[in-house]
């Protein structure tokens, strides 16, 4: 009878197949294959002596780590579930995710995060330790188990979850994404595809284990029997040492990260010709080798937490018409309306999906999850656009919907009609409370320097670009767009200048700003 796959069975095979070949590096150690299940049999049998149970969760709170892929791997052994915390929160932030969470067991690095347990530990939850010397608690802890298979591991299905991931805060507050083996090993065979991973390939995780697009790349490479080189925090030193050591062929990195490579190997001392990598300026591309698999001539596409990583790859269409490209080949994607309906090509809805790759939902967020899932589809929250070649665009994120007139607004399309004019640096909309059409378009402009385009030229701009009746009511001008990180923070934006209205909240702004307005 056949049976999917999970984490524990790529373990075990590769263990099989290649037990000699090395799956993991931390500094001075080296885990082959072998060794690593044998590590993770021992820690999946001391997980159950502290009552791990099948749904338990064990939490993670440390920069990237061996320890975080054996407890990933220990933890699916048995059943259970390891989230990774984002280990740069503050204690609040963390002691959230510890209530929301409830996990059975806690594994910290006090060398990272100091003795968290003193402000955060509860009685009721376990603390194992962790340490670069030969007093590693959690070593020692582990290492005293045997490596005989745990008695629940025969019990494990692929569709079980095995990681959970905190992502966006929809209501305000943090969830936790479940993703189950089934979804992180069938989206590690489509990456794999699109970045031609093949078996000896050796992978950088120089990007944060509490972010999905490091893990999509590393589950990658353990599924393709590779090595993955874990760099504790990103040092670019020391990454472009562990590049040359290693001979790594791919890492996660971002442009700013790109640009202290450049910086640090500004004298060519590190040979980081192994590195199959995106163009990103001259110097960069003489130090590296260009990277020509699909993924490499565009890595551009659409993805989520929520769906392992990528749903779309820009490559897959990469002469089409849509930004973002076509569907991974094992999920599906529509775009439809505020009930579900398909809306016609070319016009802009919400991206809804379906398929092997999709997470298996929030945790304990019942009511998030049945808003989310509706239909036997999941509803992103993002919006898109099916284009008349059948490519997807991405237009931004829904967050909330301005209503006027009786249609349908979203930000997210005024605001890239607006960044499309030359003179505009940054730009965010908003809705206002009105009388006559319910709320009004109001966009907030930050212009280039020396830019001196009107209100009435923007709004003109963006009349040709969208249905009239998108276009902004009026615009004000500002020095700077106030964000919660890379987000405009459209809460106070509603303060400062008079927002409020939307659909299903009080109609009331907080404040008015008095701004001069155009006839509709």
């Amino acid at each position: 009878m056949y049976s999917e796959l999970s984490l524990a069975d790529i373990v075990r095979e590769n263990r099989r197949g290649r037990g000699d070949m090395v799956a993991l590096v931390d500094g001075d150690e080296r885990i082959t294959y072998a060794e690593f299940d044998e590590r993770t049999d021992r820690l999946a049998n001391a997980l159950t002596s502290e009552g791990v149970l099948p749904g338990d969760r064990v939490l993670w709170i440390g920069a990237n780590s061996h320890r975080v892929f054996e407890l990933l791997v220990a933890a699916g052994k048995v059943g259970a579930i390891l989230c990774p915390a984002n280990w740069r929160q503050s204690a609040d932030e963390l002691r959230f995710v510890i209530d929301d969470l409830q996990p059975k067991l806690i594994v910290s690095e006090p060398k990272i995060v100091g003795d968290l347990h003193d402000s955060l530990g509860d009685d009721r939850i376990p603390w194992v330790r962790c340490s670069d010397d030969s007093d590693d608690e959690f070593q020692r802890w582990s290492a005293s188990f045997p490596s005989t298979p745990a008695p629940s591991s025969e019990s494990i299905h692929a569709e079980d979850p095995v990681l959970l991931l905190y992502t966006a805060a929809f209501d305000g507050r943090p969830n936790g994404a479940l993703i189950s083996h089934r979804a992180l090993i069938s989206h590690s065979l489509v990456i794999a595809v699109q970045r031609q991973i093949k078996e000896g390939f050796v992978f950088l995780d120089s990007g944060p284990l509490f972010h999905i697009g490091t893990w999509m790349f590393a589950v990658a490479t353990f599924v393709c029997g590779g090595t993955n080189v874990v760099l504790s925090q990103f040092d670019p030193r020391r990454a472009c040492e562990l590049i040359e050591r290693e001979r790594c062929q791919g890492a996660m990195l971002f442009p700013a990260m790109i640009d202290q490579l450049v910086a640090a190997n500004g004298d060519d001392r590190y040979d980081l010709s192994s590195l199959h990598f995106g163009p990103a300026g001259s110097t960069w591309n003489h130090m590296i080798t260009l990277d020509r698999s699909p993924w490499g001539r565009s890595n551009a596409g659409y993805g989520q937490t929520e769906v392992g990583g990528m749903l779309t790859y820009h490559a897959l269409g990469i002469d089409g018409l849509g930004t973002h490209g076509r569907s991974s080949p094992l999920m599906q994607v529509r775009i439809v309306d505020t009930d579900g309906r398909d809306v016609s090509t070319g016009e802009v809805g919400e991206i809804a999906t379906r398929g092997m790759h999709l997470f298996n939902g929030y945790f304990n967020r019942p009511d998030l999850n049945a808003a989310r899932f509706r239909d036997g589809w999941y509803h992103t929250g993002d919006l898109g656009r099916r284009e008349s070649d059948g490519t997807v665009s991405f237009v931004g994120p829904k967050l909330r919907m301005i209503k006027s007139g009786g249609e349908n607004i979203y930000p997210a399309e005024v605001e890239r009609a607006l960044l499309g004019h030359p003179d505009v640096d940054s730009a965010a909309v908003i809705g206002r409370p009105d009388s006559t059409w319910g709320q009004s378009v109001v966009a907030i402009v930050v212009r280039n320097a020396s830019a001196s385009v009107t209100e009435q030229e923007l709004i003109a701009h963006v009349r040709n670009q969208v249905a009239s009746y998108k276009k902004p009511k009026s615009v004000v001008f500002v020095e700077a767009i106030p964000r919660r990180g890379f987000v405009p923070d459209y809460d106070l934006l509603d303060i400062q200048h008079g927002g409020g209205g939307y659909p299903g909240s009080d109609p009331t702004p907080i404040t008015t700003a008095a701004t001069s307005e155009m006839t509709r």
